[in-house]
């Protein structure tokens, strides 16, 4: 079943989003070669609780962190470690956390320091199939329409679409109905009505769409080692066009003053 929002839970998402985006963007400054990937998770969890929430991931299913850092080939789920970030790198950073109640939860692509222009390329592609993905988010379409925006955008770049990870509805609990595939037939699946929040976030390889799951149980890598970019939006859907939770603003500041 769906759980239509109402306006005033819109708020309390629009809240706990808004506080990951800043969180991710208090990350973005610290961004860069040399730095761990274990100094970022202590950094979002300590700005986390100074504005009265808590980590959302950490804890849930027993993961053992504030972040997801998903470091190159790595699509998602990567349990960050003493790793230490390098020239070159591009890093996910999937944040969640919990402010009244309501999940906020979010992703971006970082790249460190002089990233090659293909791989550059990939990132600008997948943030692309968000922002399209998101404006078929409007009450009367269907999943699908989401879906078919992002493989095709995705694809016309001649990357490929991940199809075992999808996003989500988004509420008091961090993962509801409906699934949210990155793939899929224009009007096919939920239709989606006024006070849906969903999370729309395109896992999108330079490679092989072809993924695996690491020892640890969480970590996701590309089958062929060829990098993976992930953005995430929570996005409440609307009559005439989309509202966007989430937002990038804060990291664009920053990434711009670098």
């Amino acid at each position: 079943m769906l759980h239509l929002k109402t306006a005033e839970e819109v708020e309390l998402l629009r809240a706990s989003n808004q506080l990951v985006s800043r969180t991710l963007a208090v990350l973005a400054e610290k961004i860069q070669p040399g730095v761990s990937t274990l100094e970022l998770d202590k950094l979002a969890e300590e700005y986390i609780l100074d504005n009265g929430a808590v980590p959302g991931f950490k804890g849930y299913n027993n993961f053992p962190k504030t972040l997801c850092t998903s470091v190159n080939d790595e699509v998602v789920h990567g349990i960050l470690s003493k790793y230490v970030l390098k020239d070159g790198d591009i890093v996910s950073i999937d944040c969640g956390v919990i402010l009244k109640g309501y999940y906020g939860d979010s992703a971006f692509t970082f790249e460190v320091g002089e990233v090659d222009k293909e791989i550059v390329k990939l990132l600008e592609n997948t943030r692309s199939s968000l922002e399209k993905g998101v404006k078929e988010a409007v009450s009367g379409n269907r999943i699908g329409d989401v879906s078919n925006a992002v493989q095709t955008k995705a694809e016309s770049g001649g990357y490929s679409v991940v199809r075992e990870l999808v996003g989500h509805g988004l509420g008091k609990l961090l993962h509801e109905a409906p699934e949210v595939p990155n793939y899929g037939k224009r009007g096919r699946g939920q239709r989606m009505k006024e006070g849906l929040v969903i999370c729309i976030e395109p896992m999108i390889n330079l490679g092989t769409r072809n993924v695996r799951q690491m020892q640890d149980g969480w970590t996701i890598k590309t089958v062929d080692g060829k990098p993976s970019a992930h953005f995430e939006y929570a996005v409440a859907v609307g009559k005439e066009k989309a509202d966007v939770l989430t937002t990038f603003e804060f990291i664009d500041e920053v990434l711009n003053k670098k």
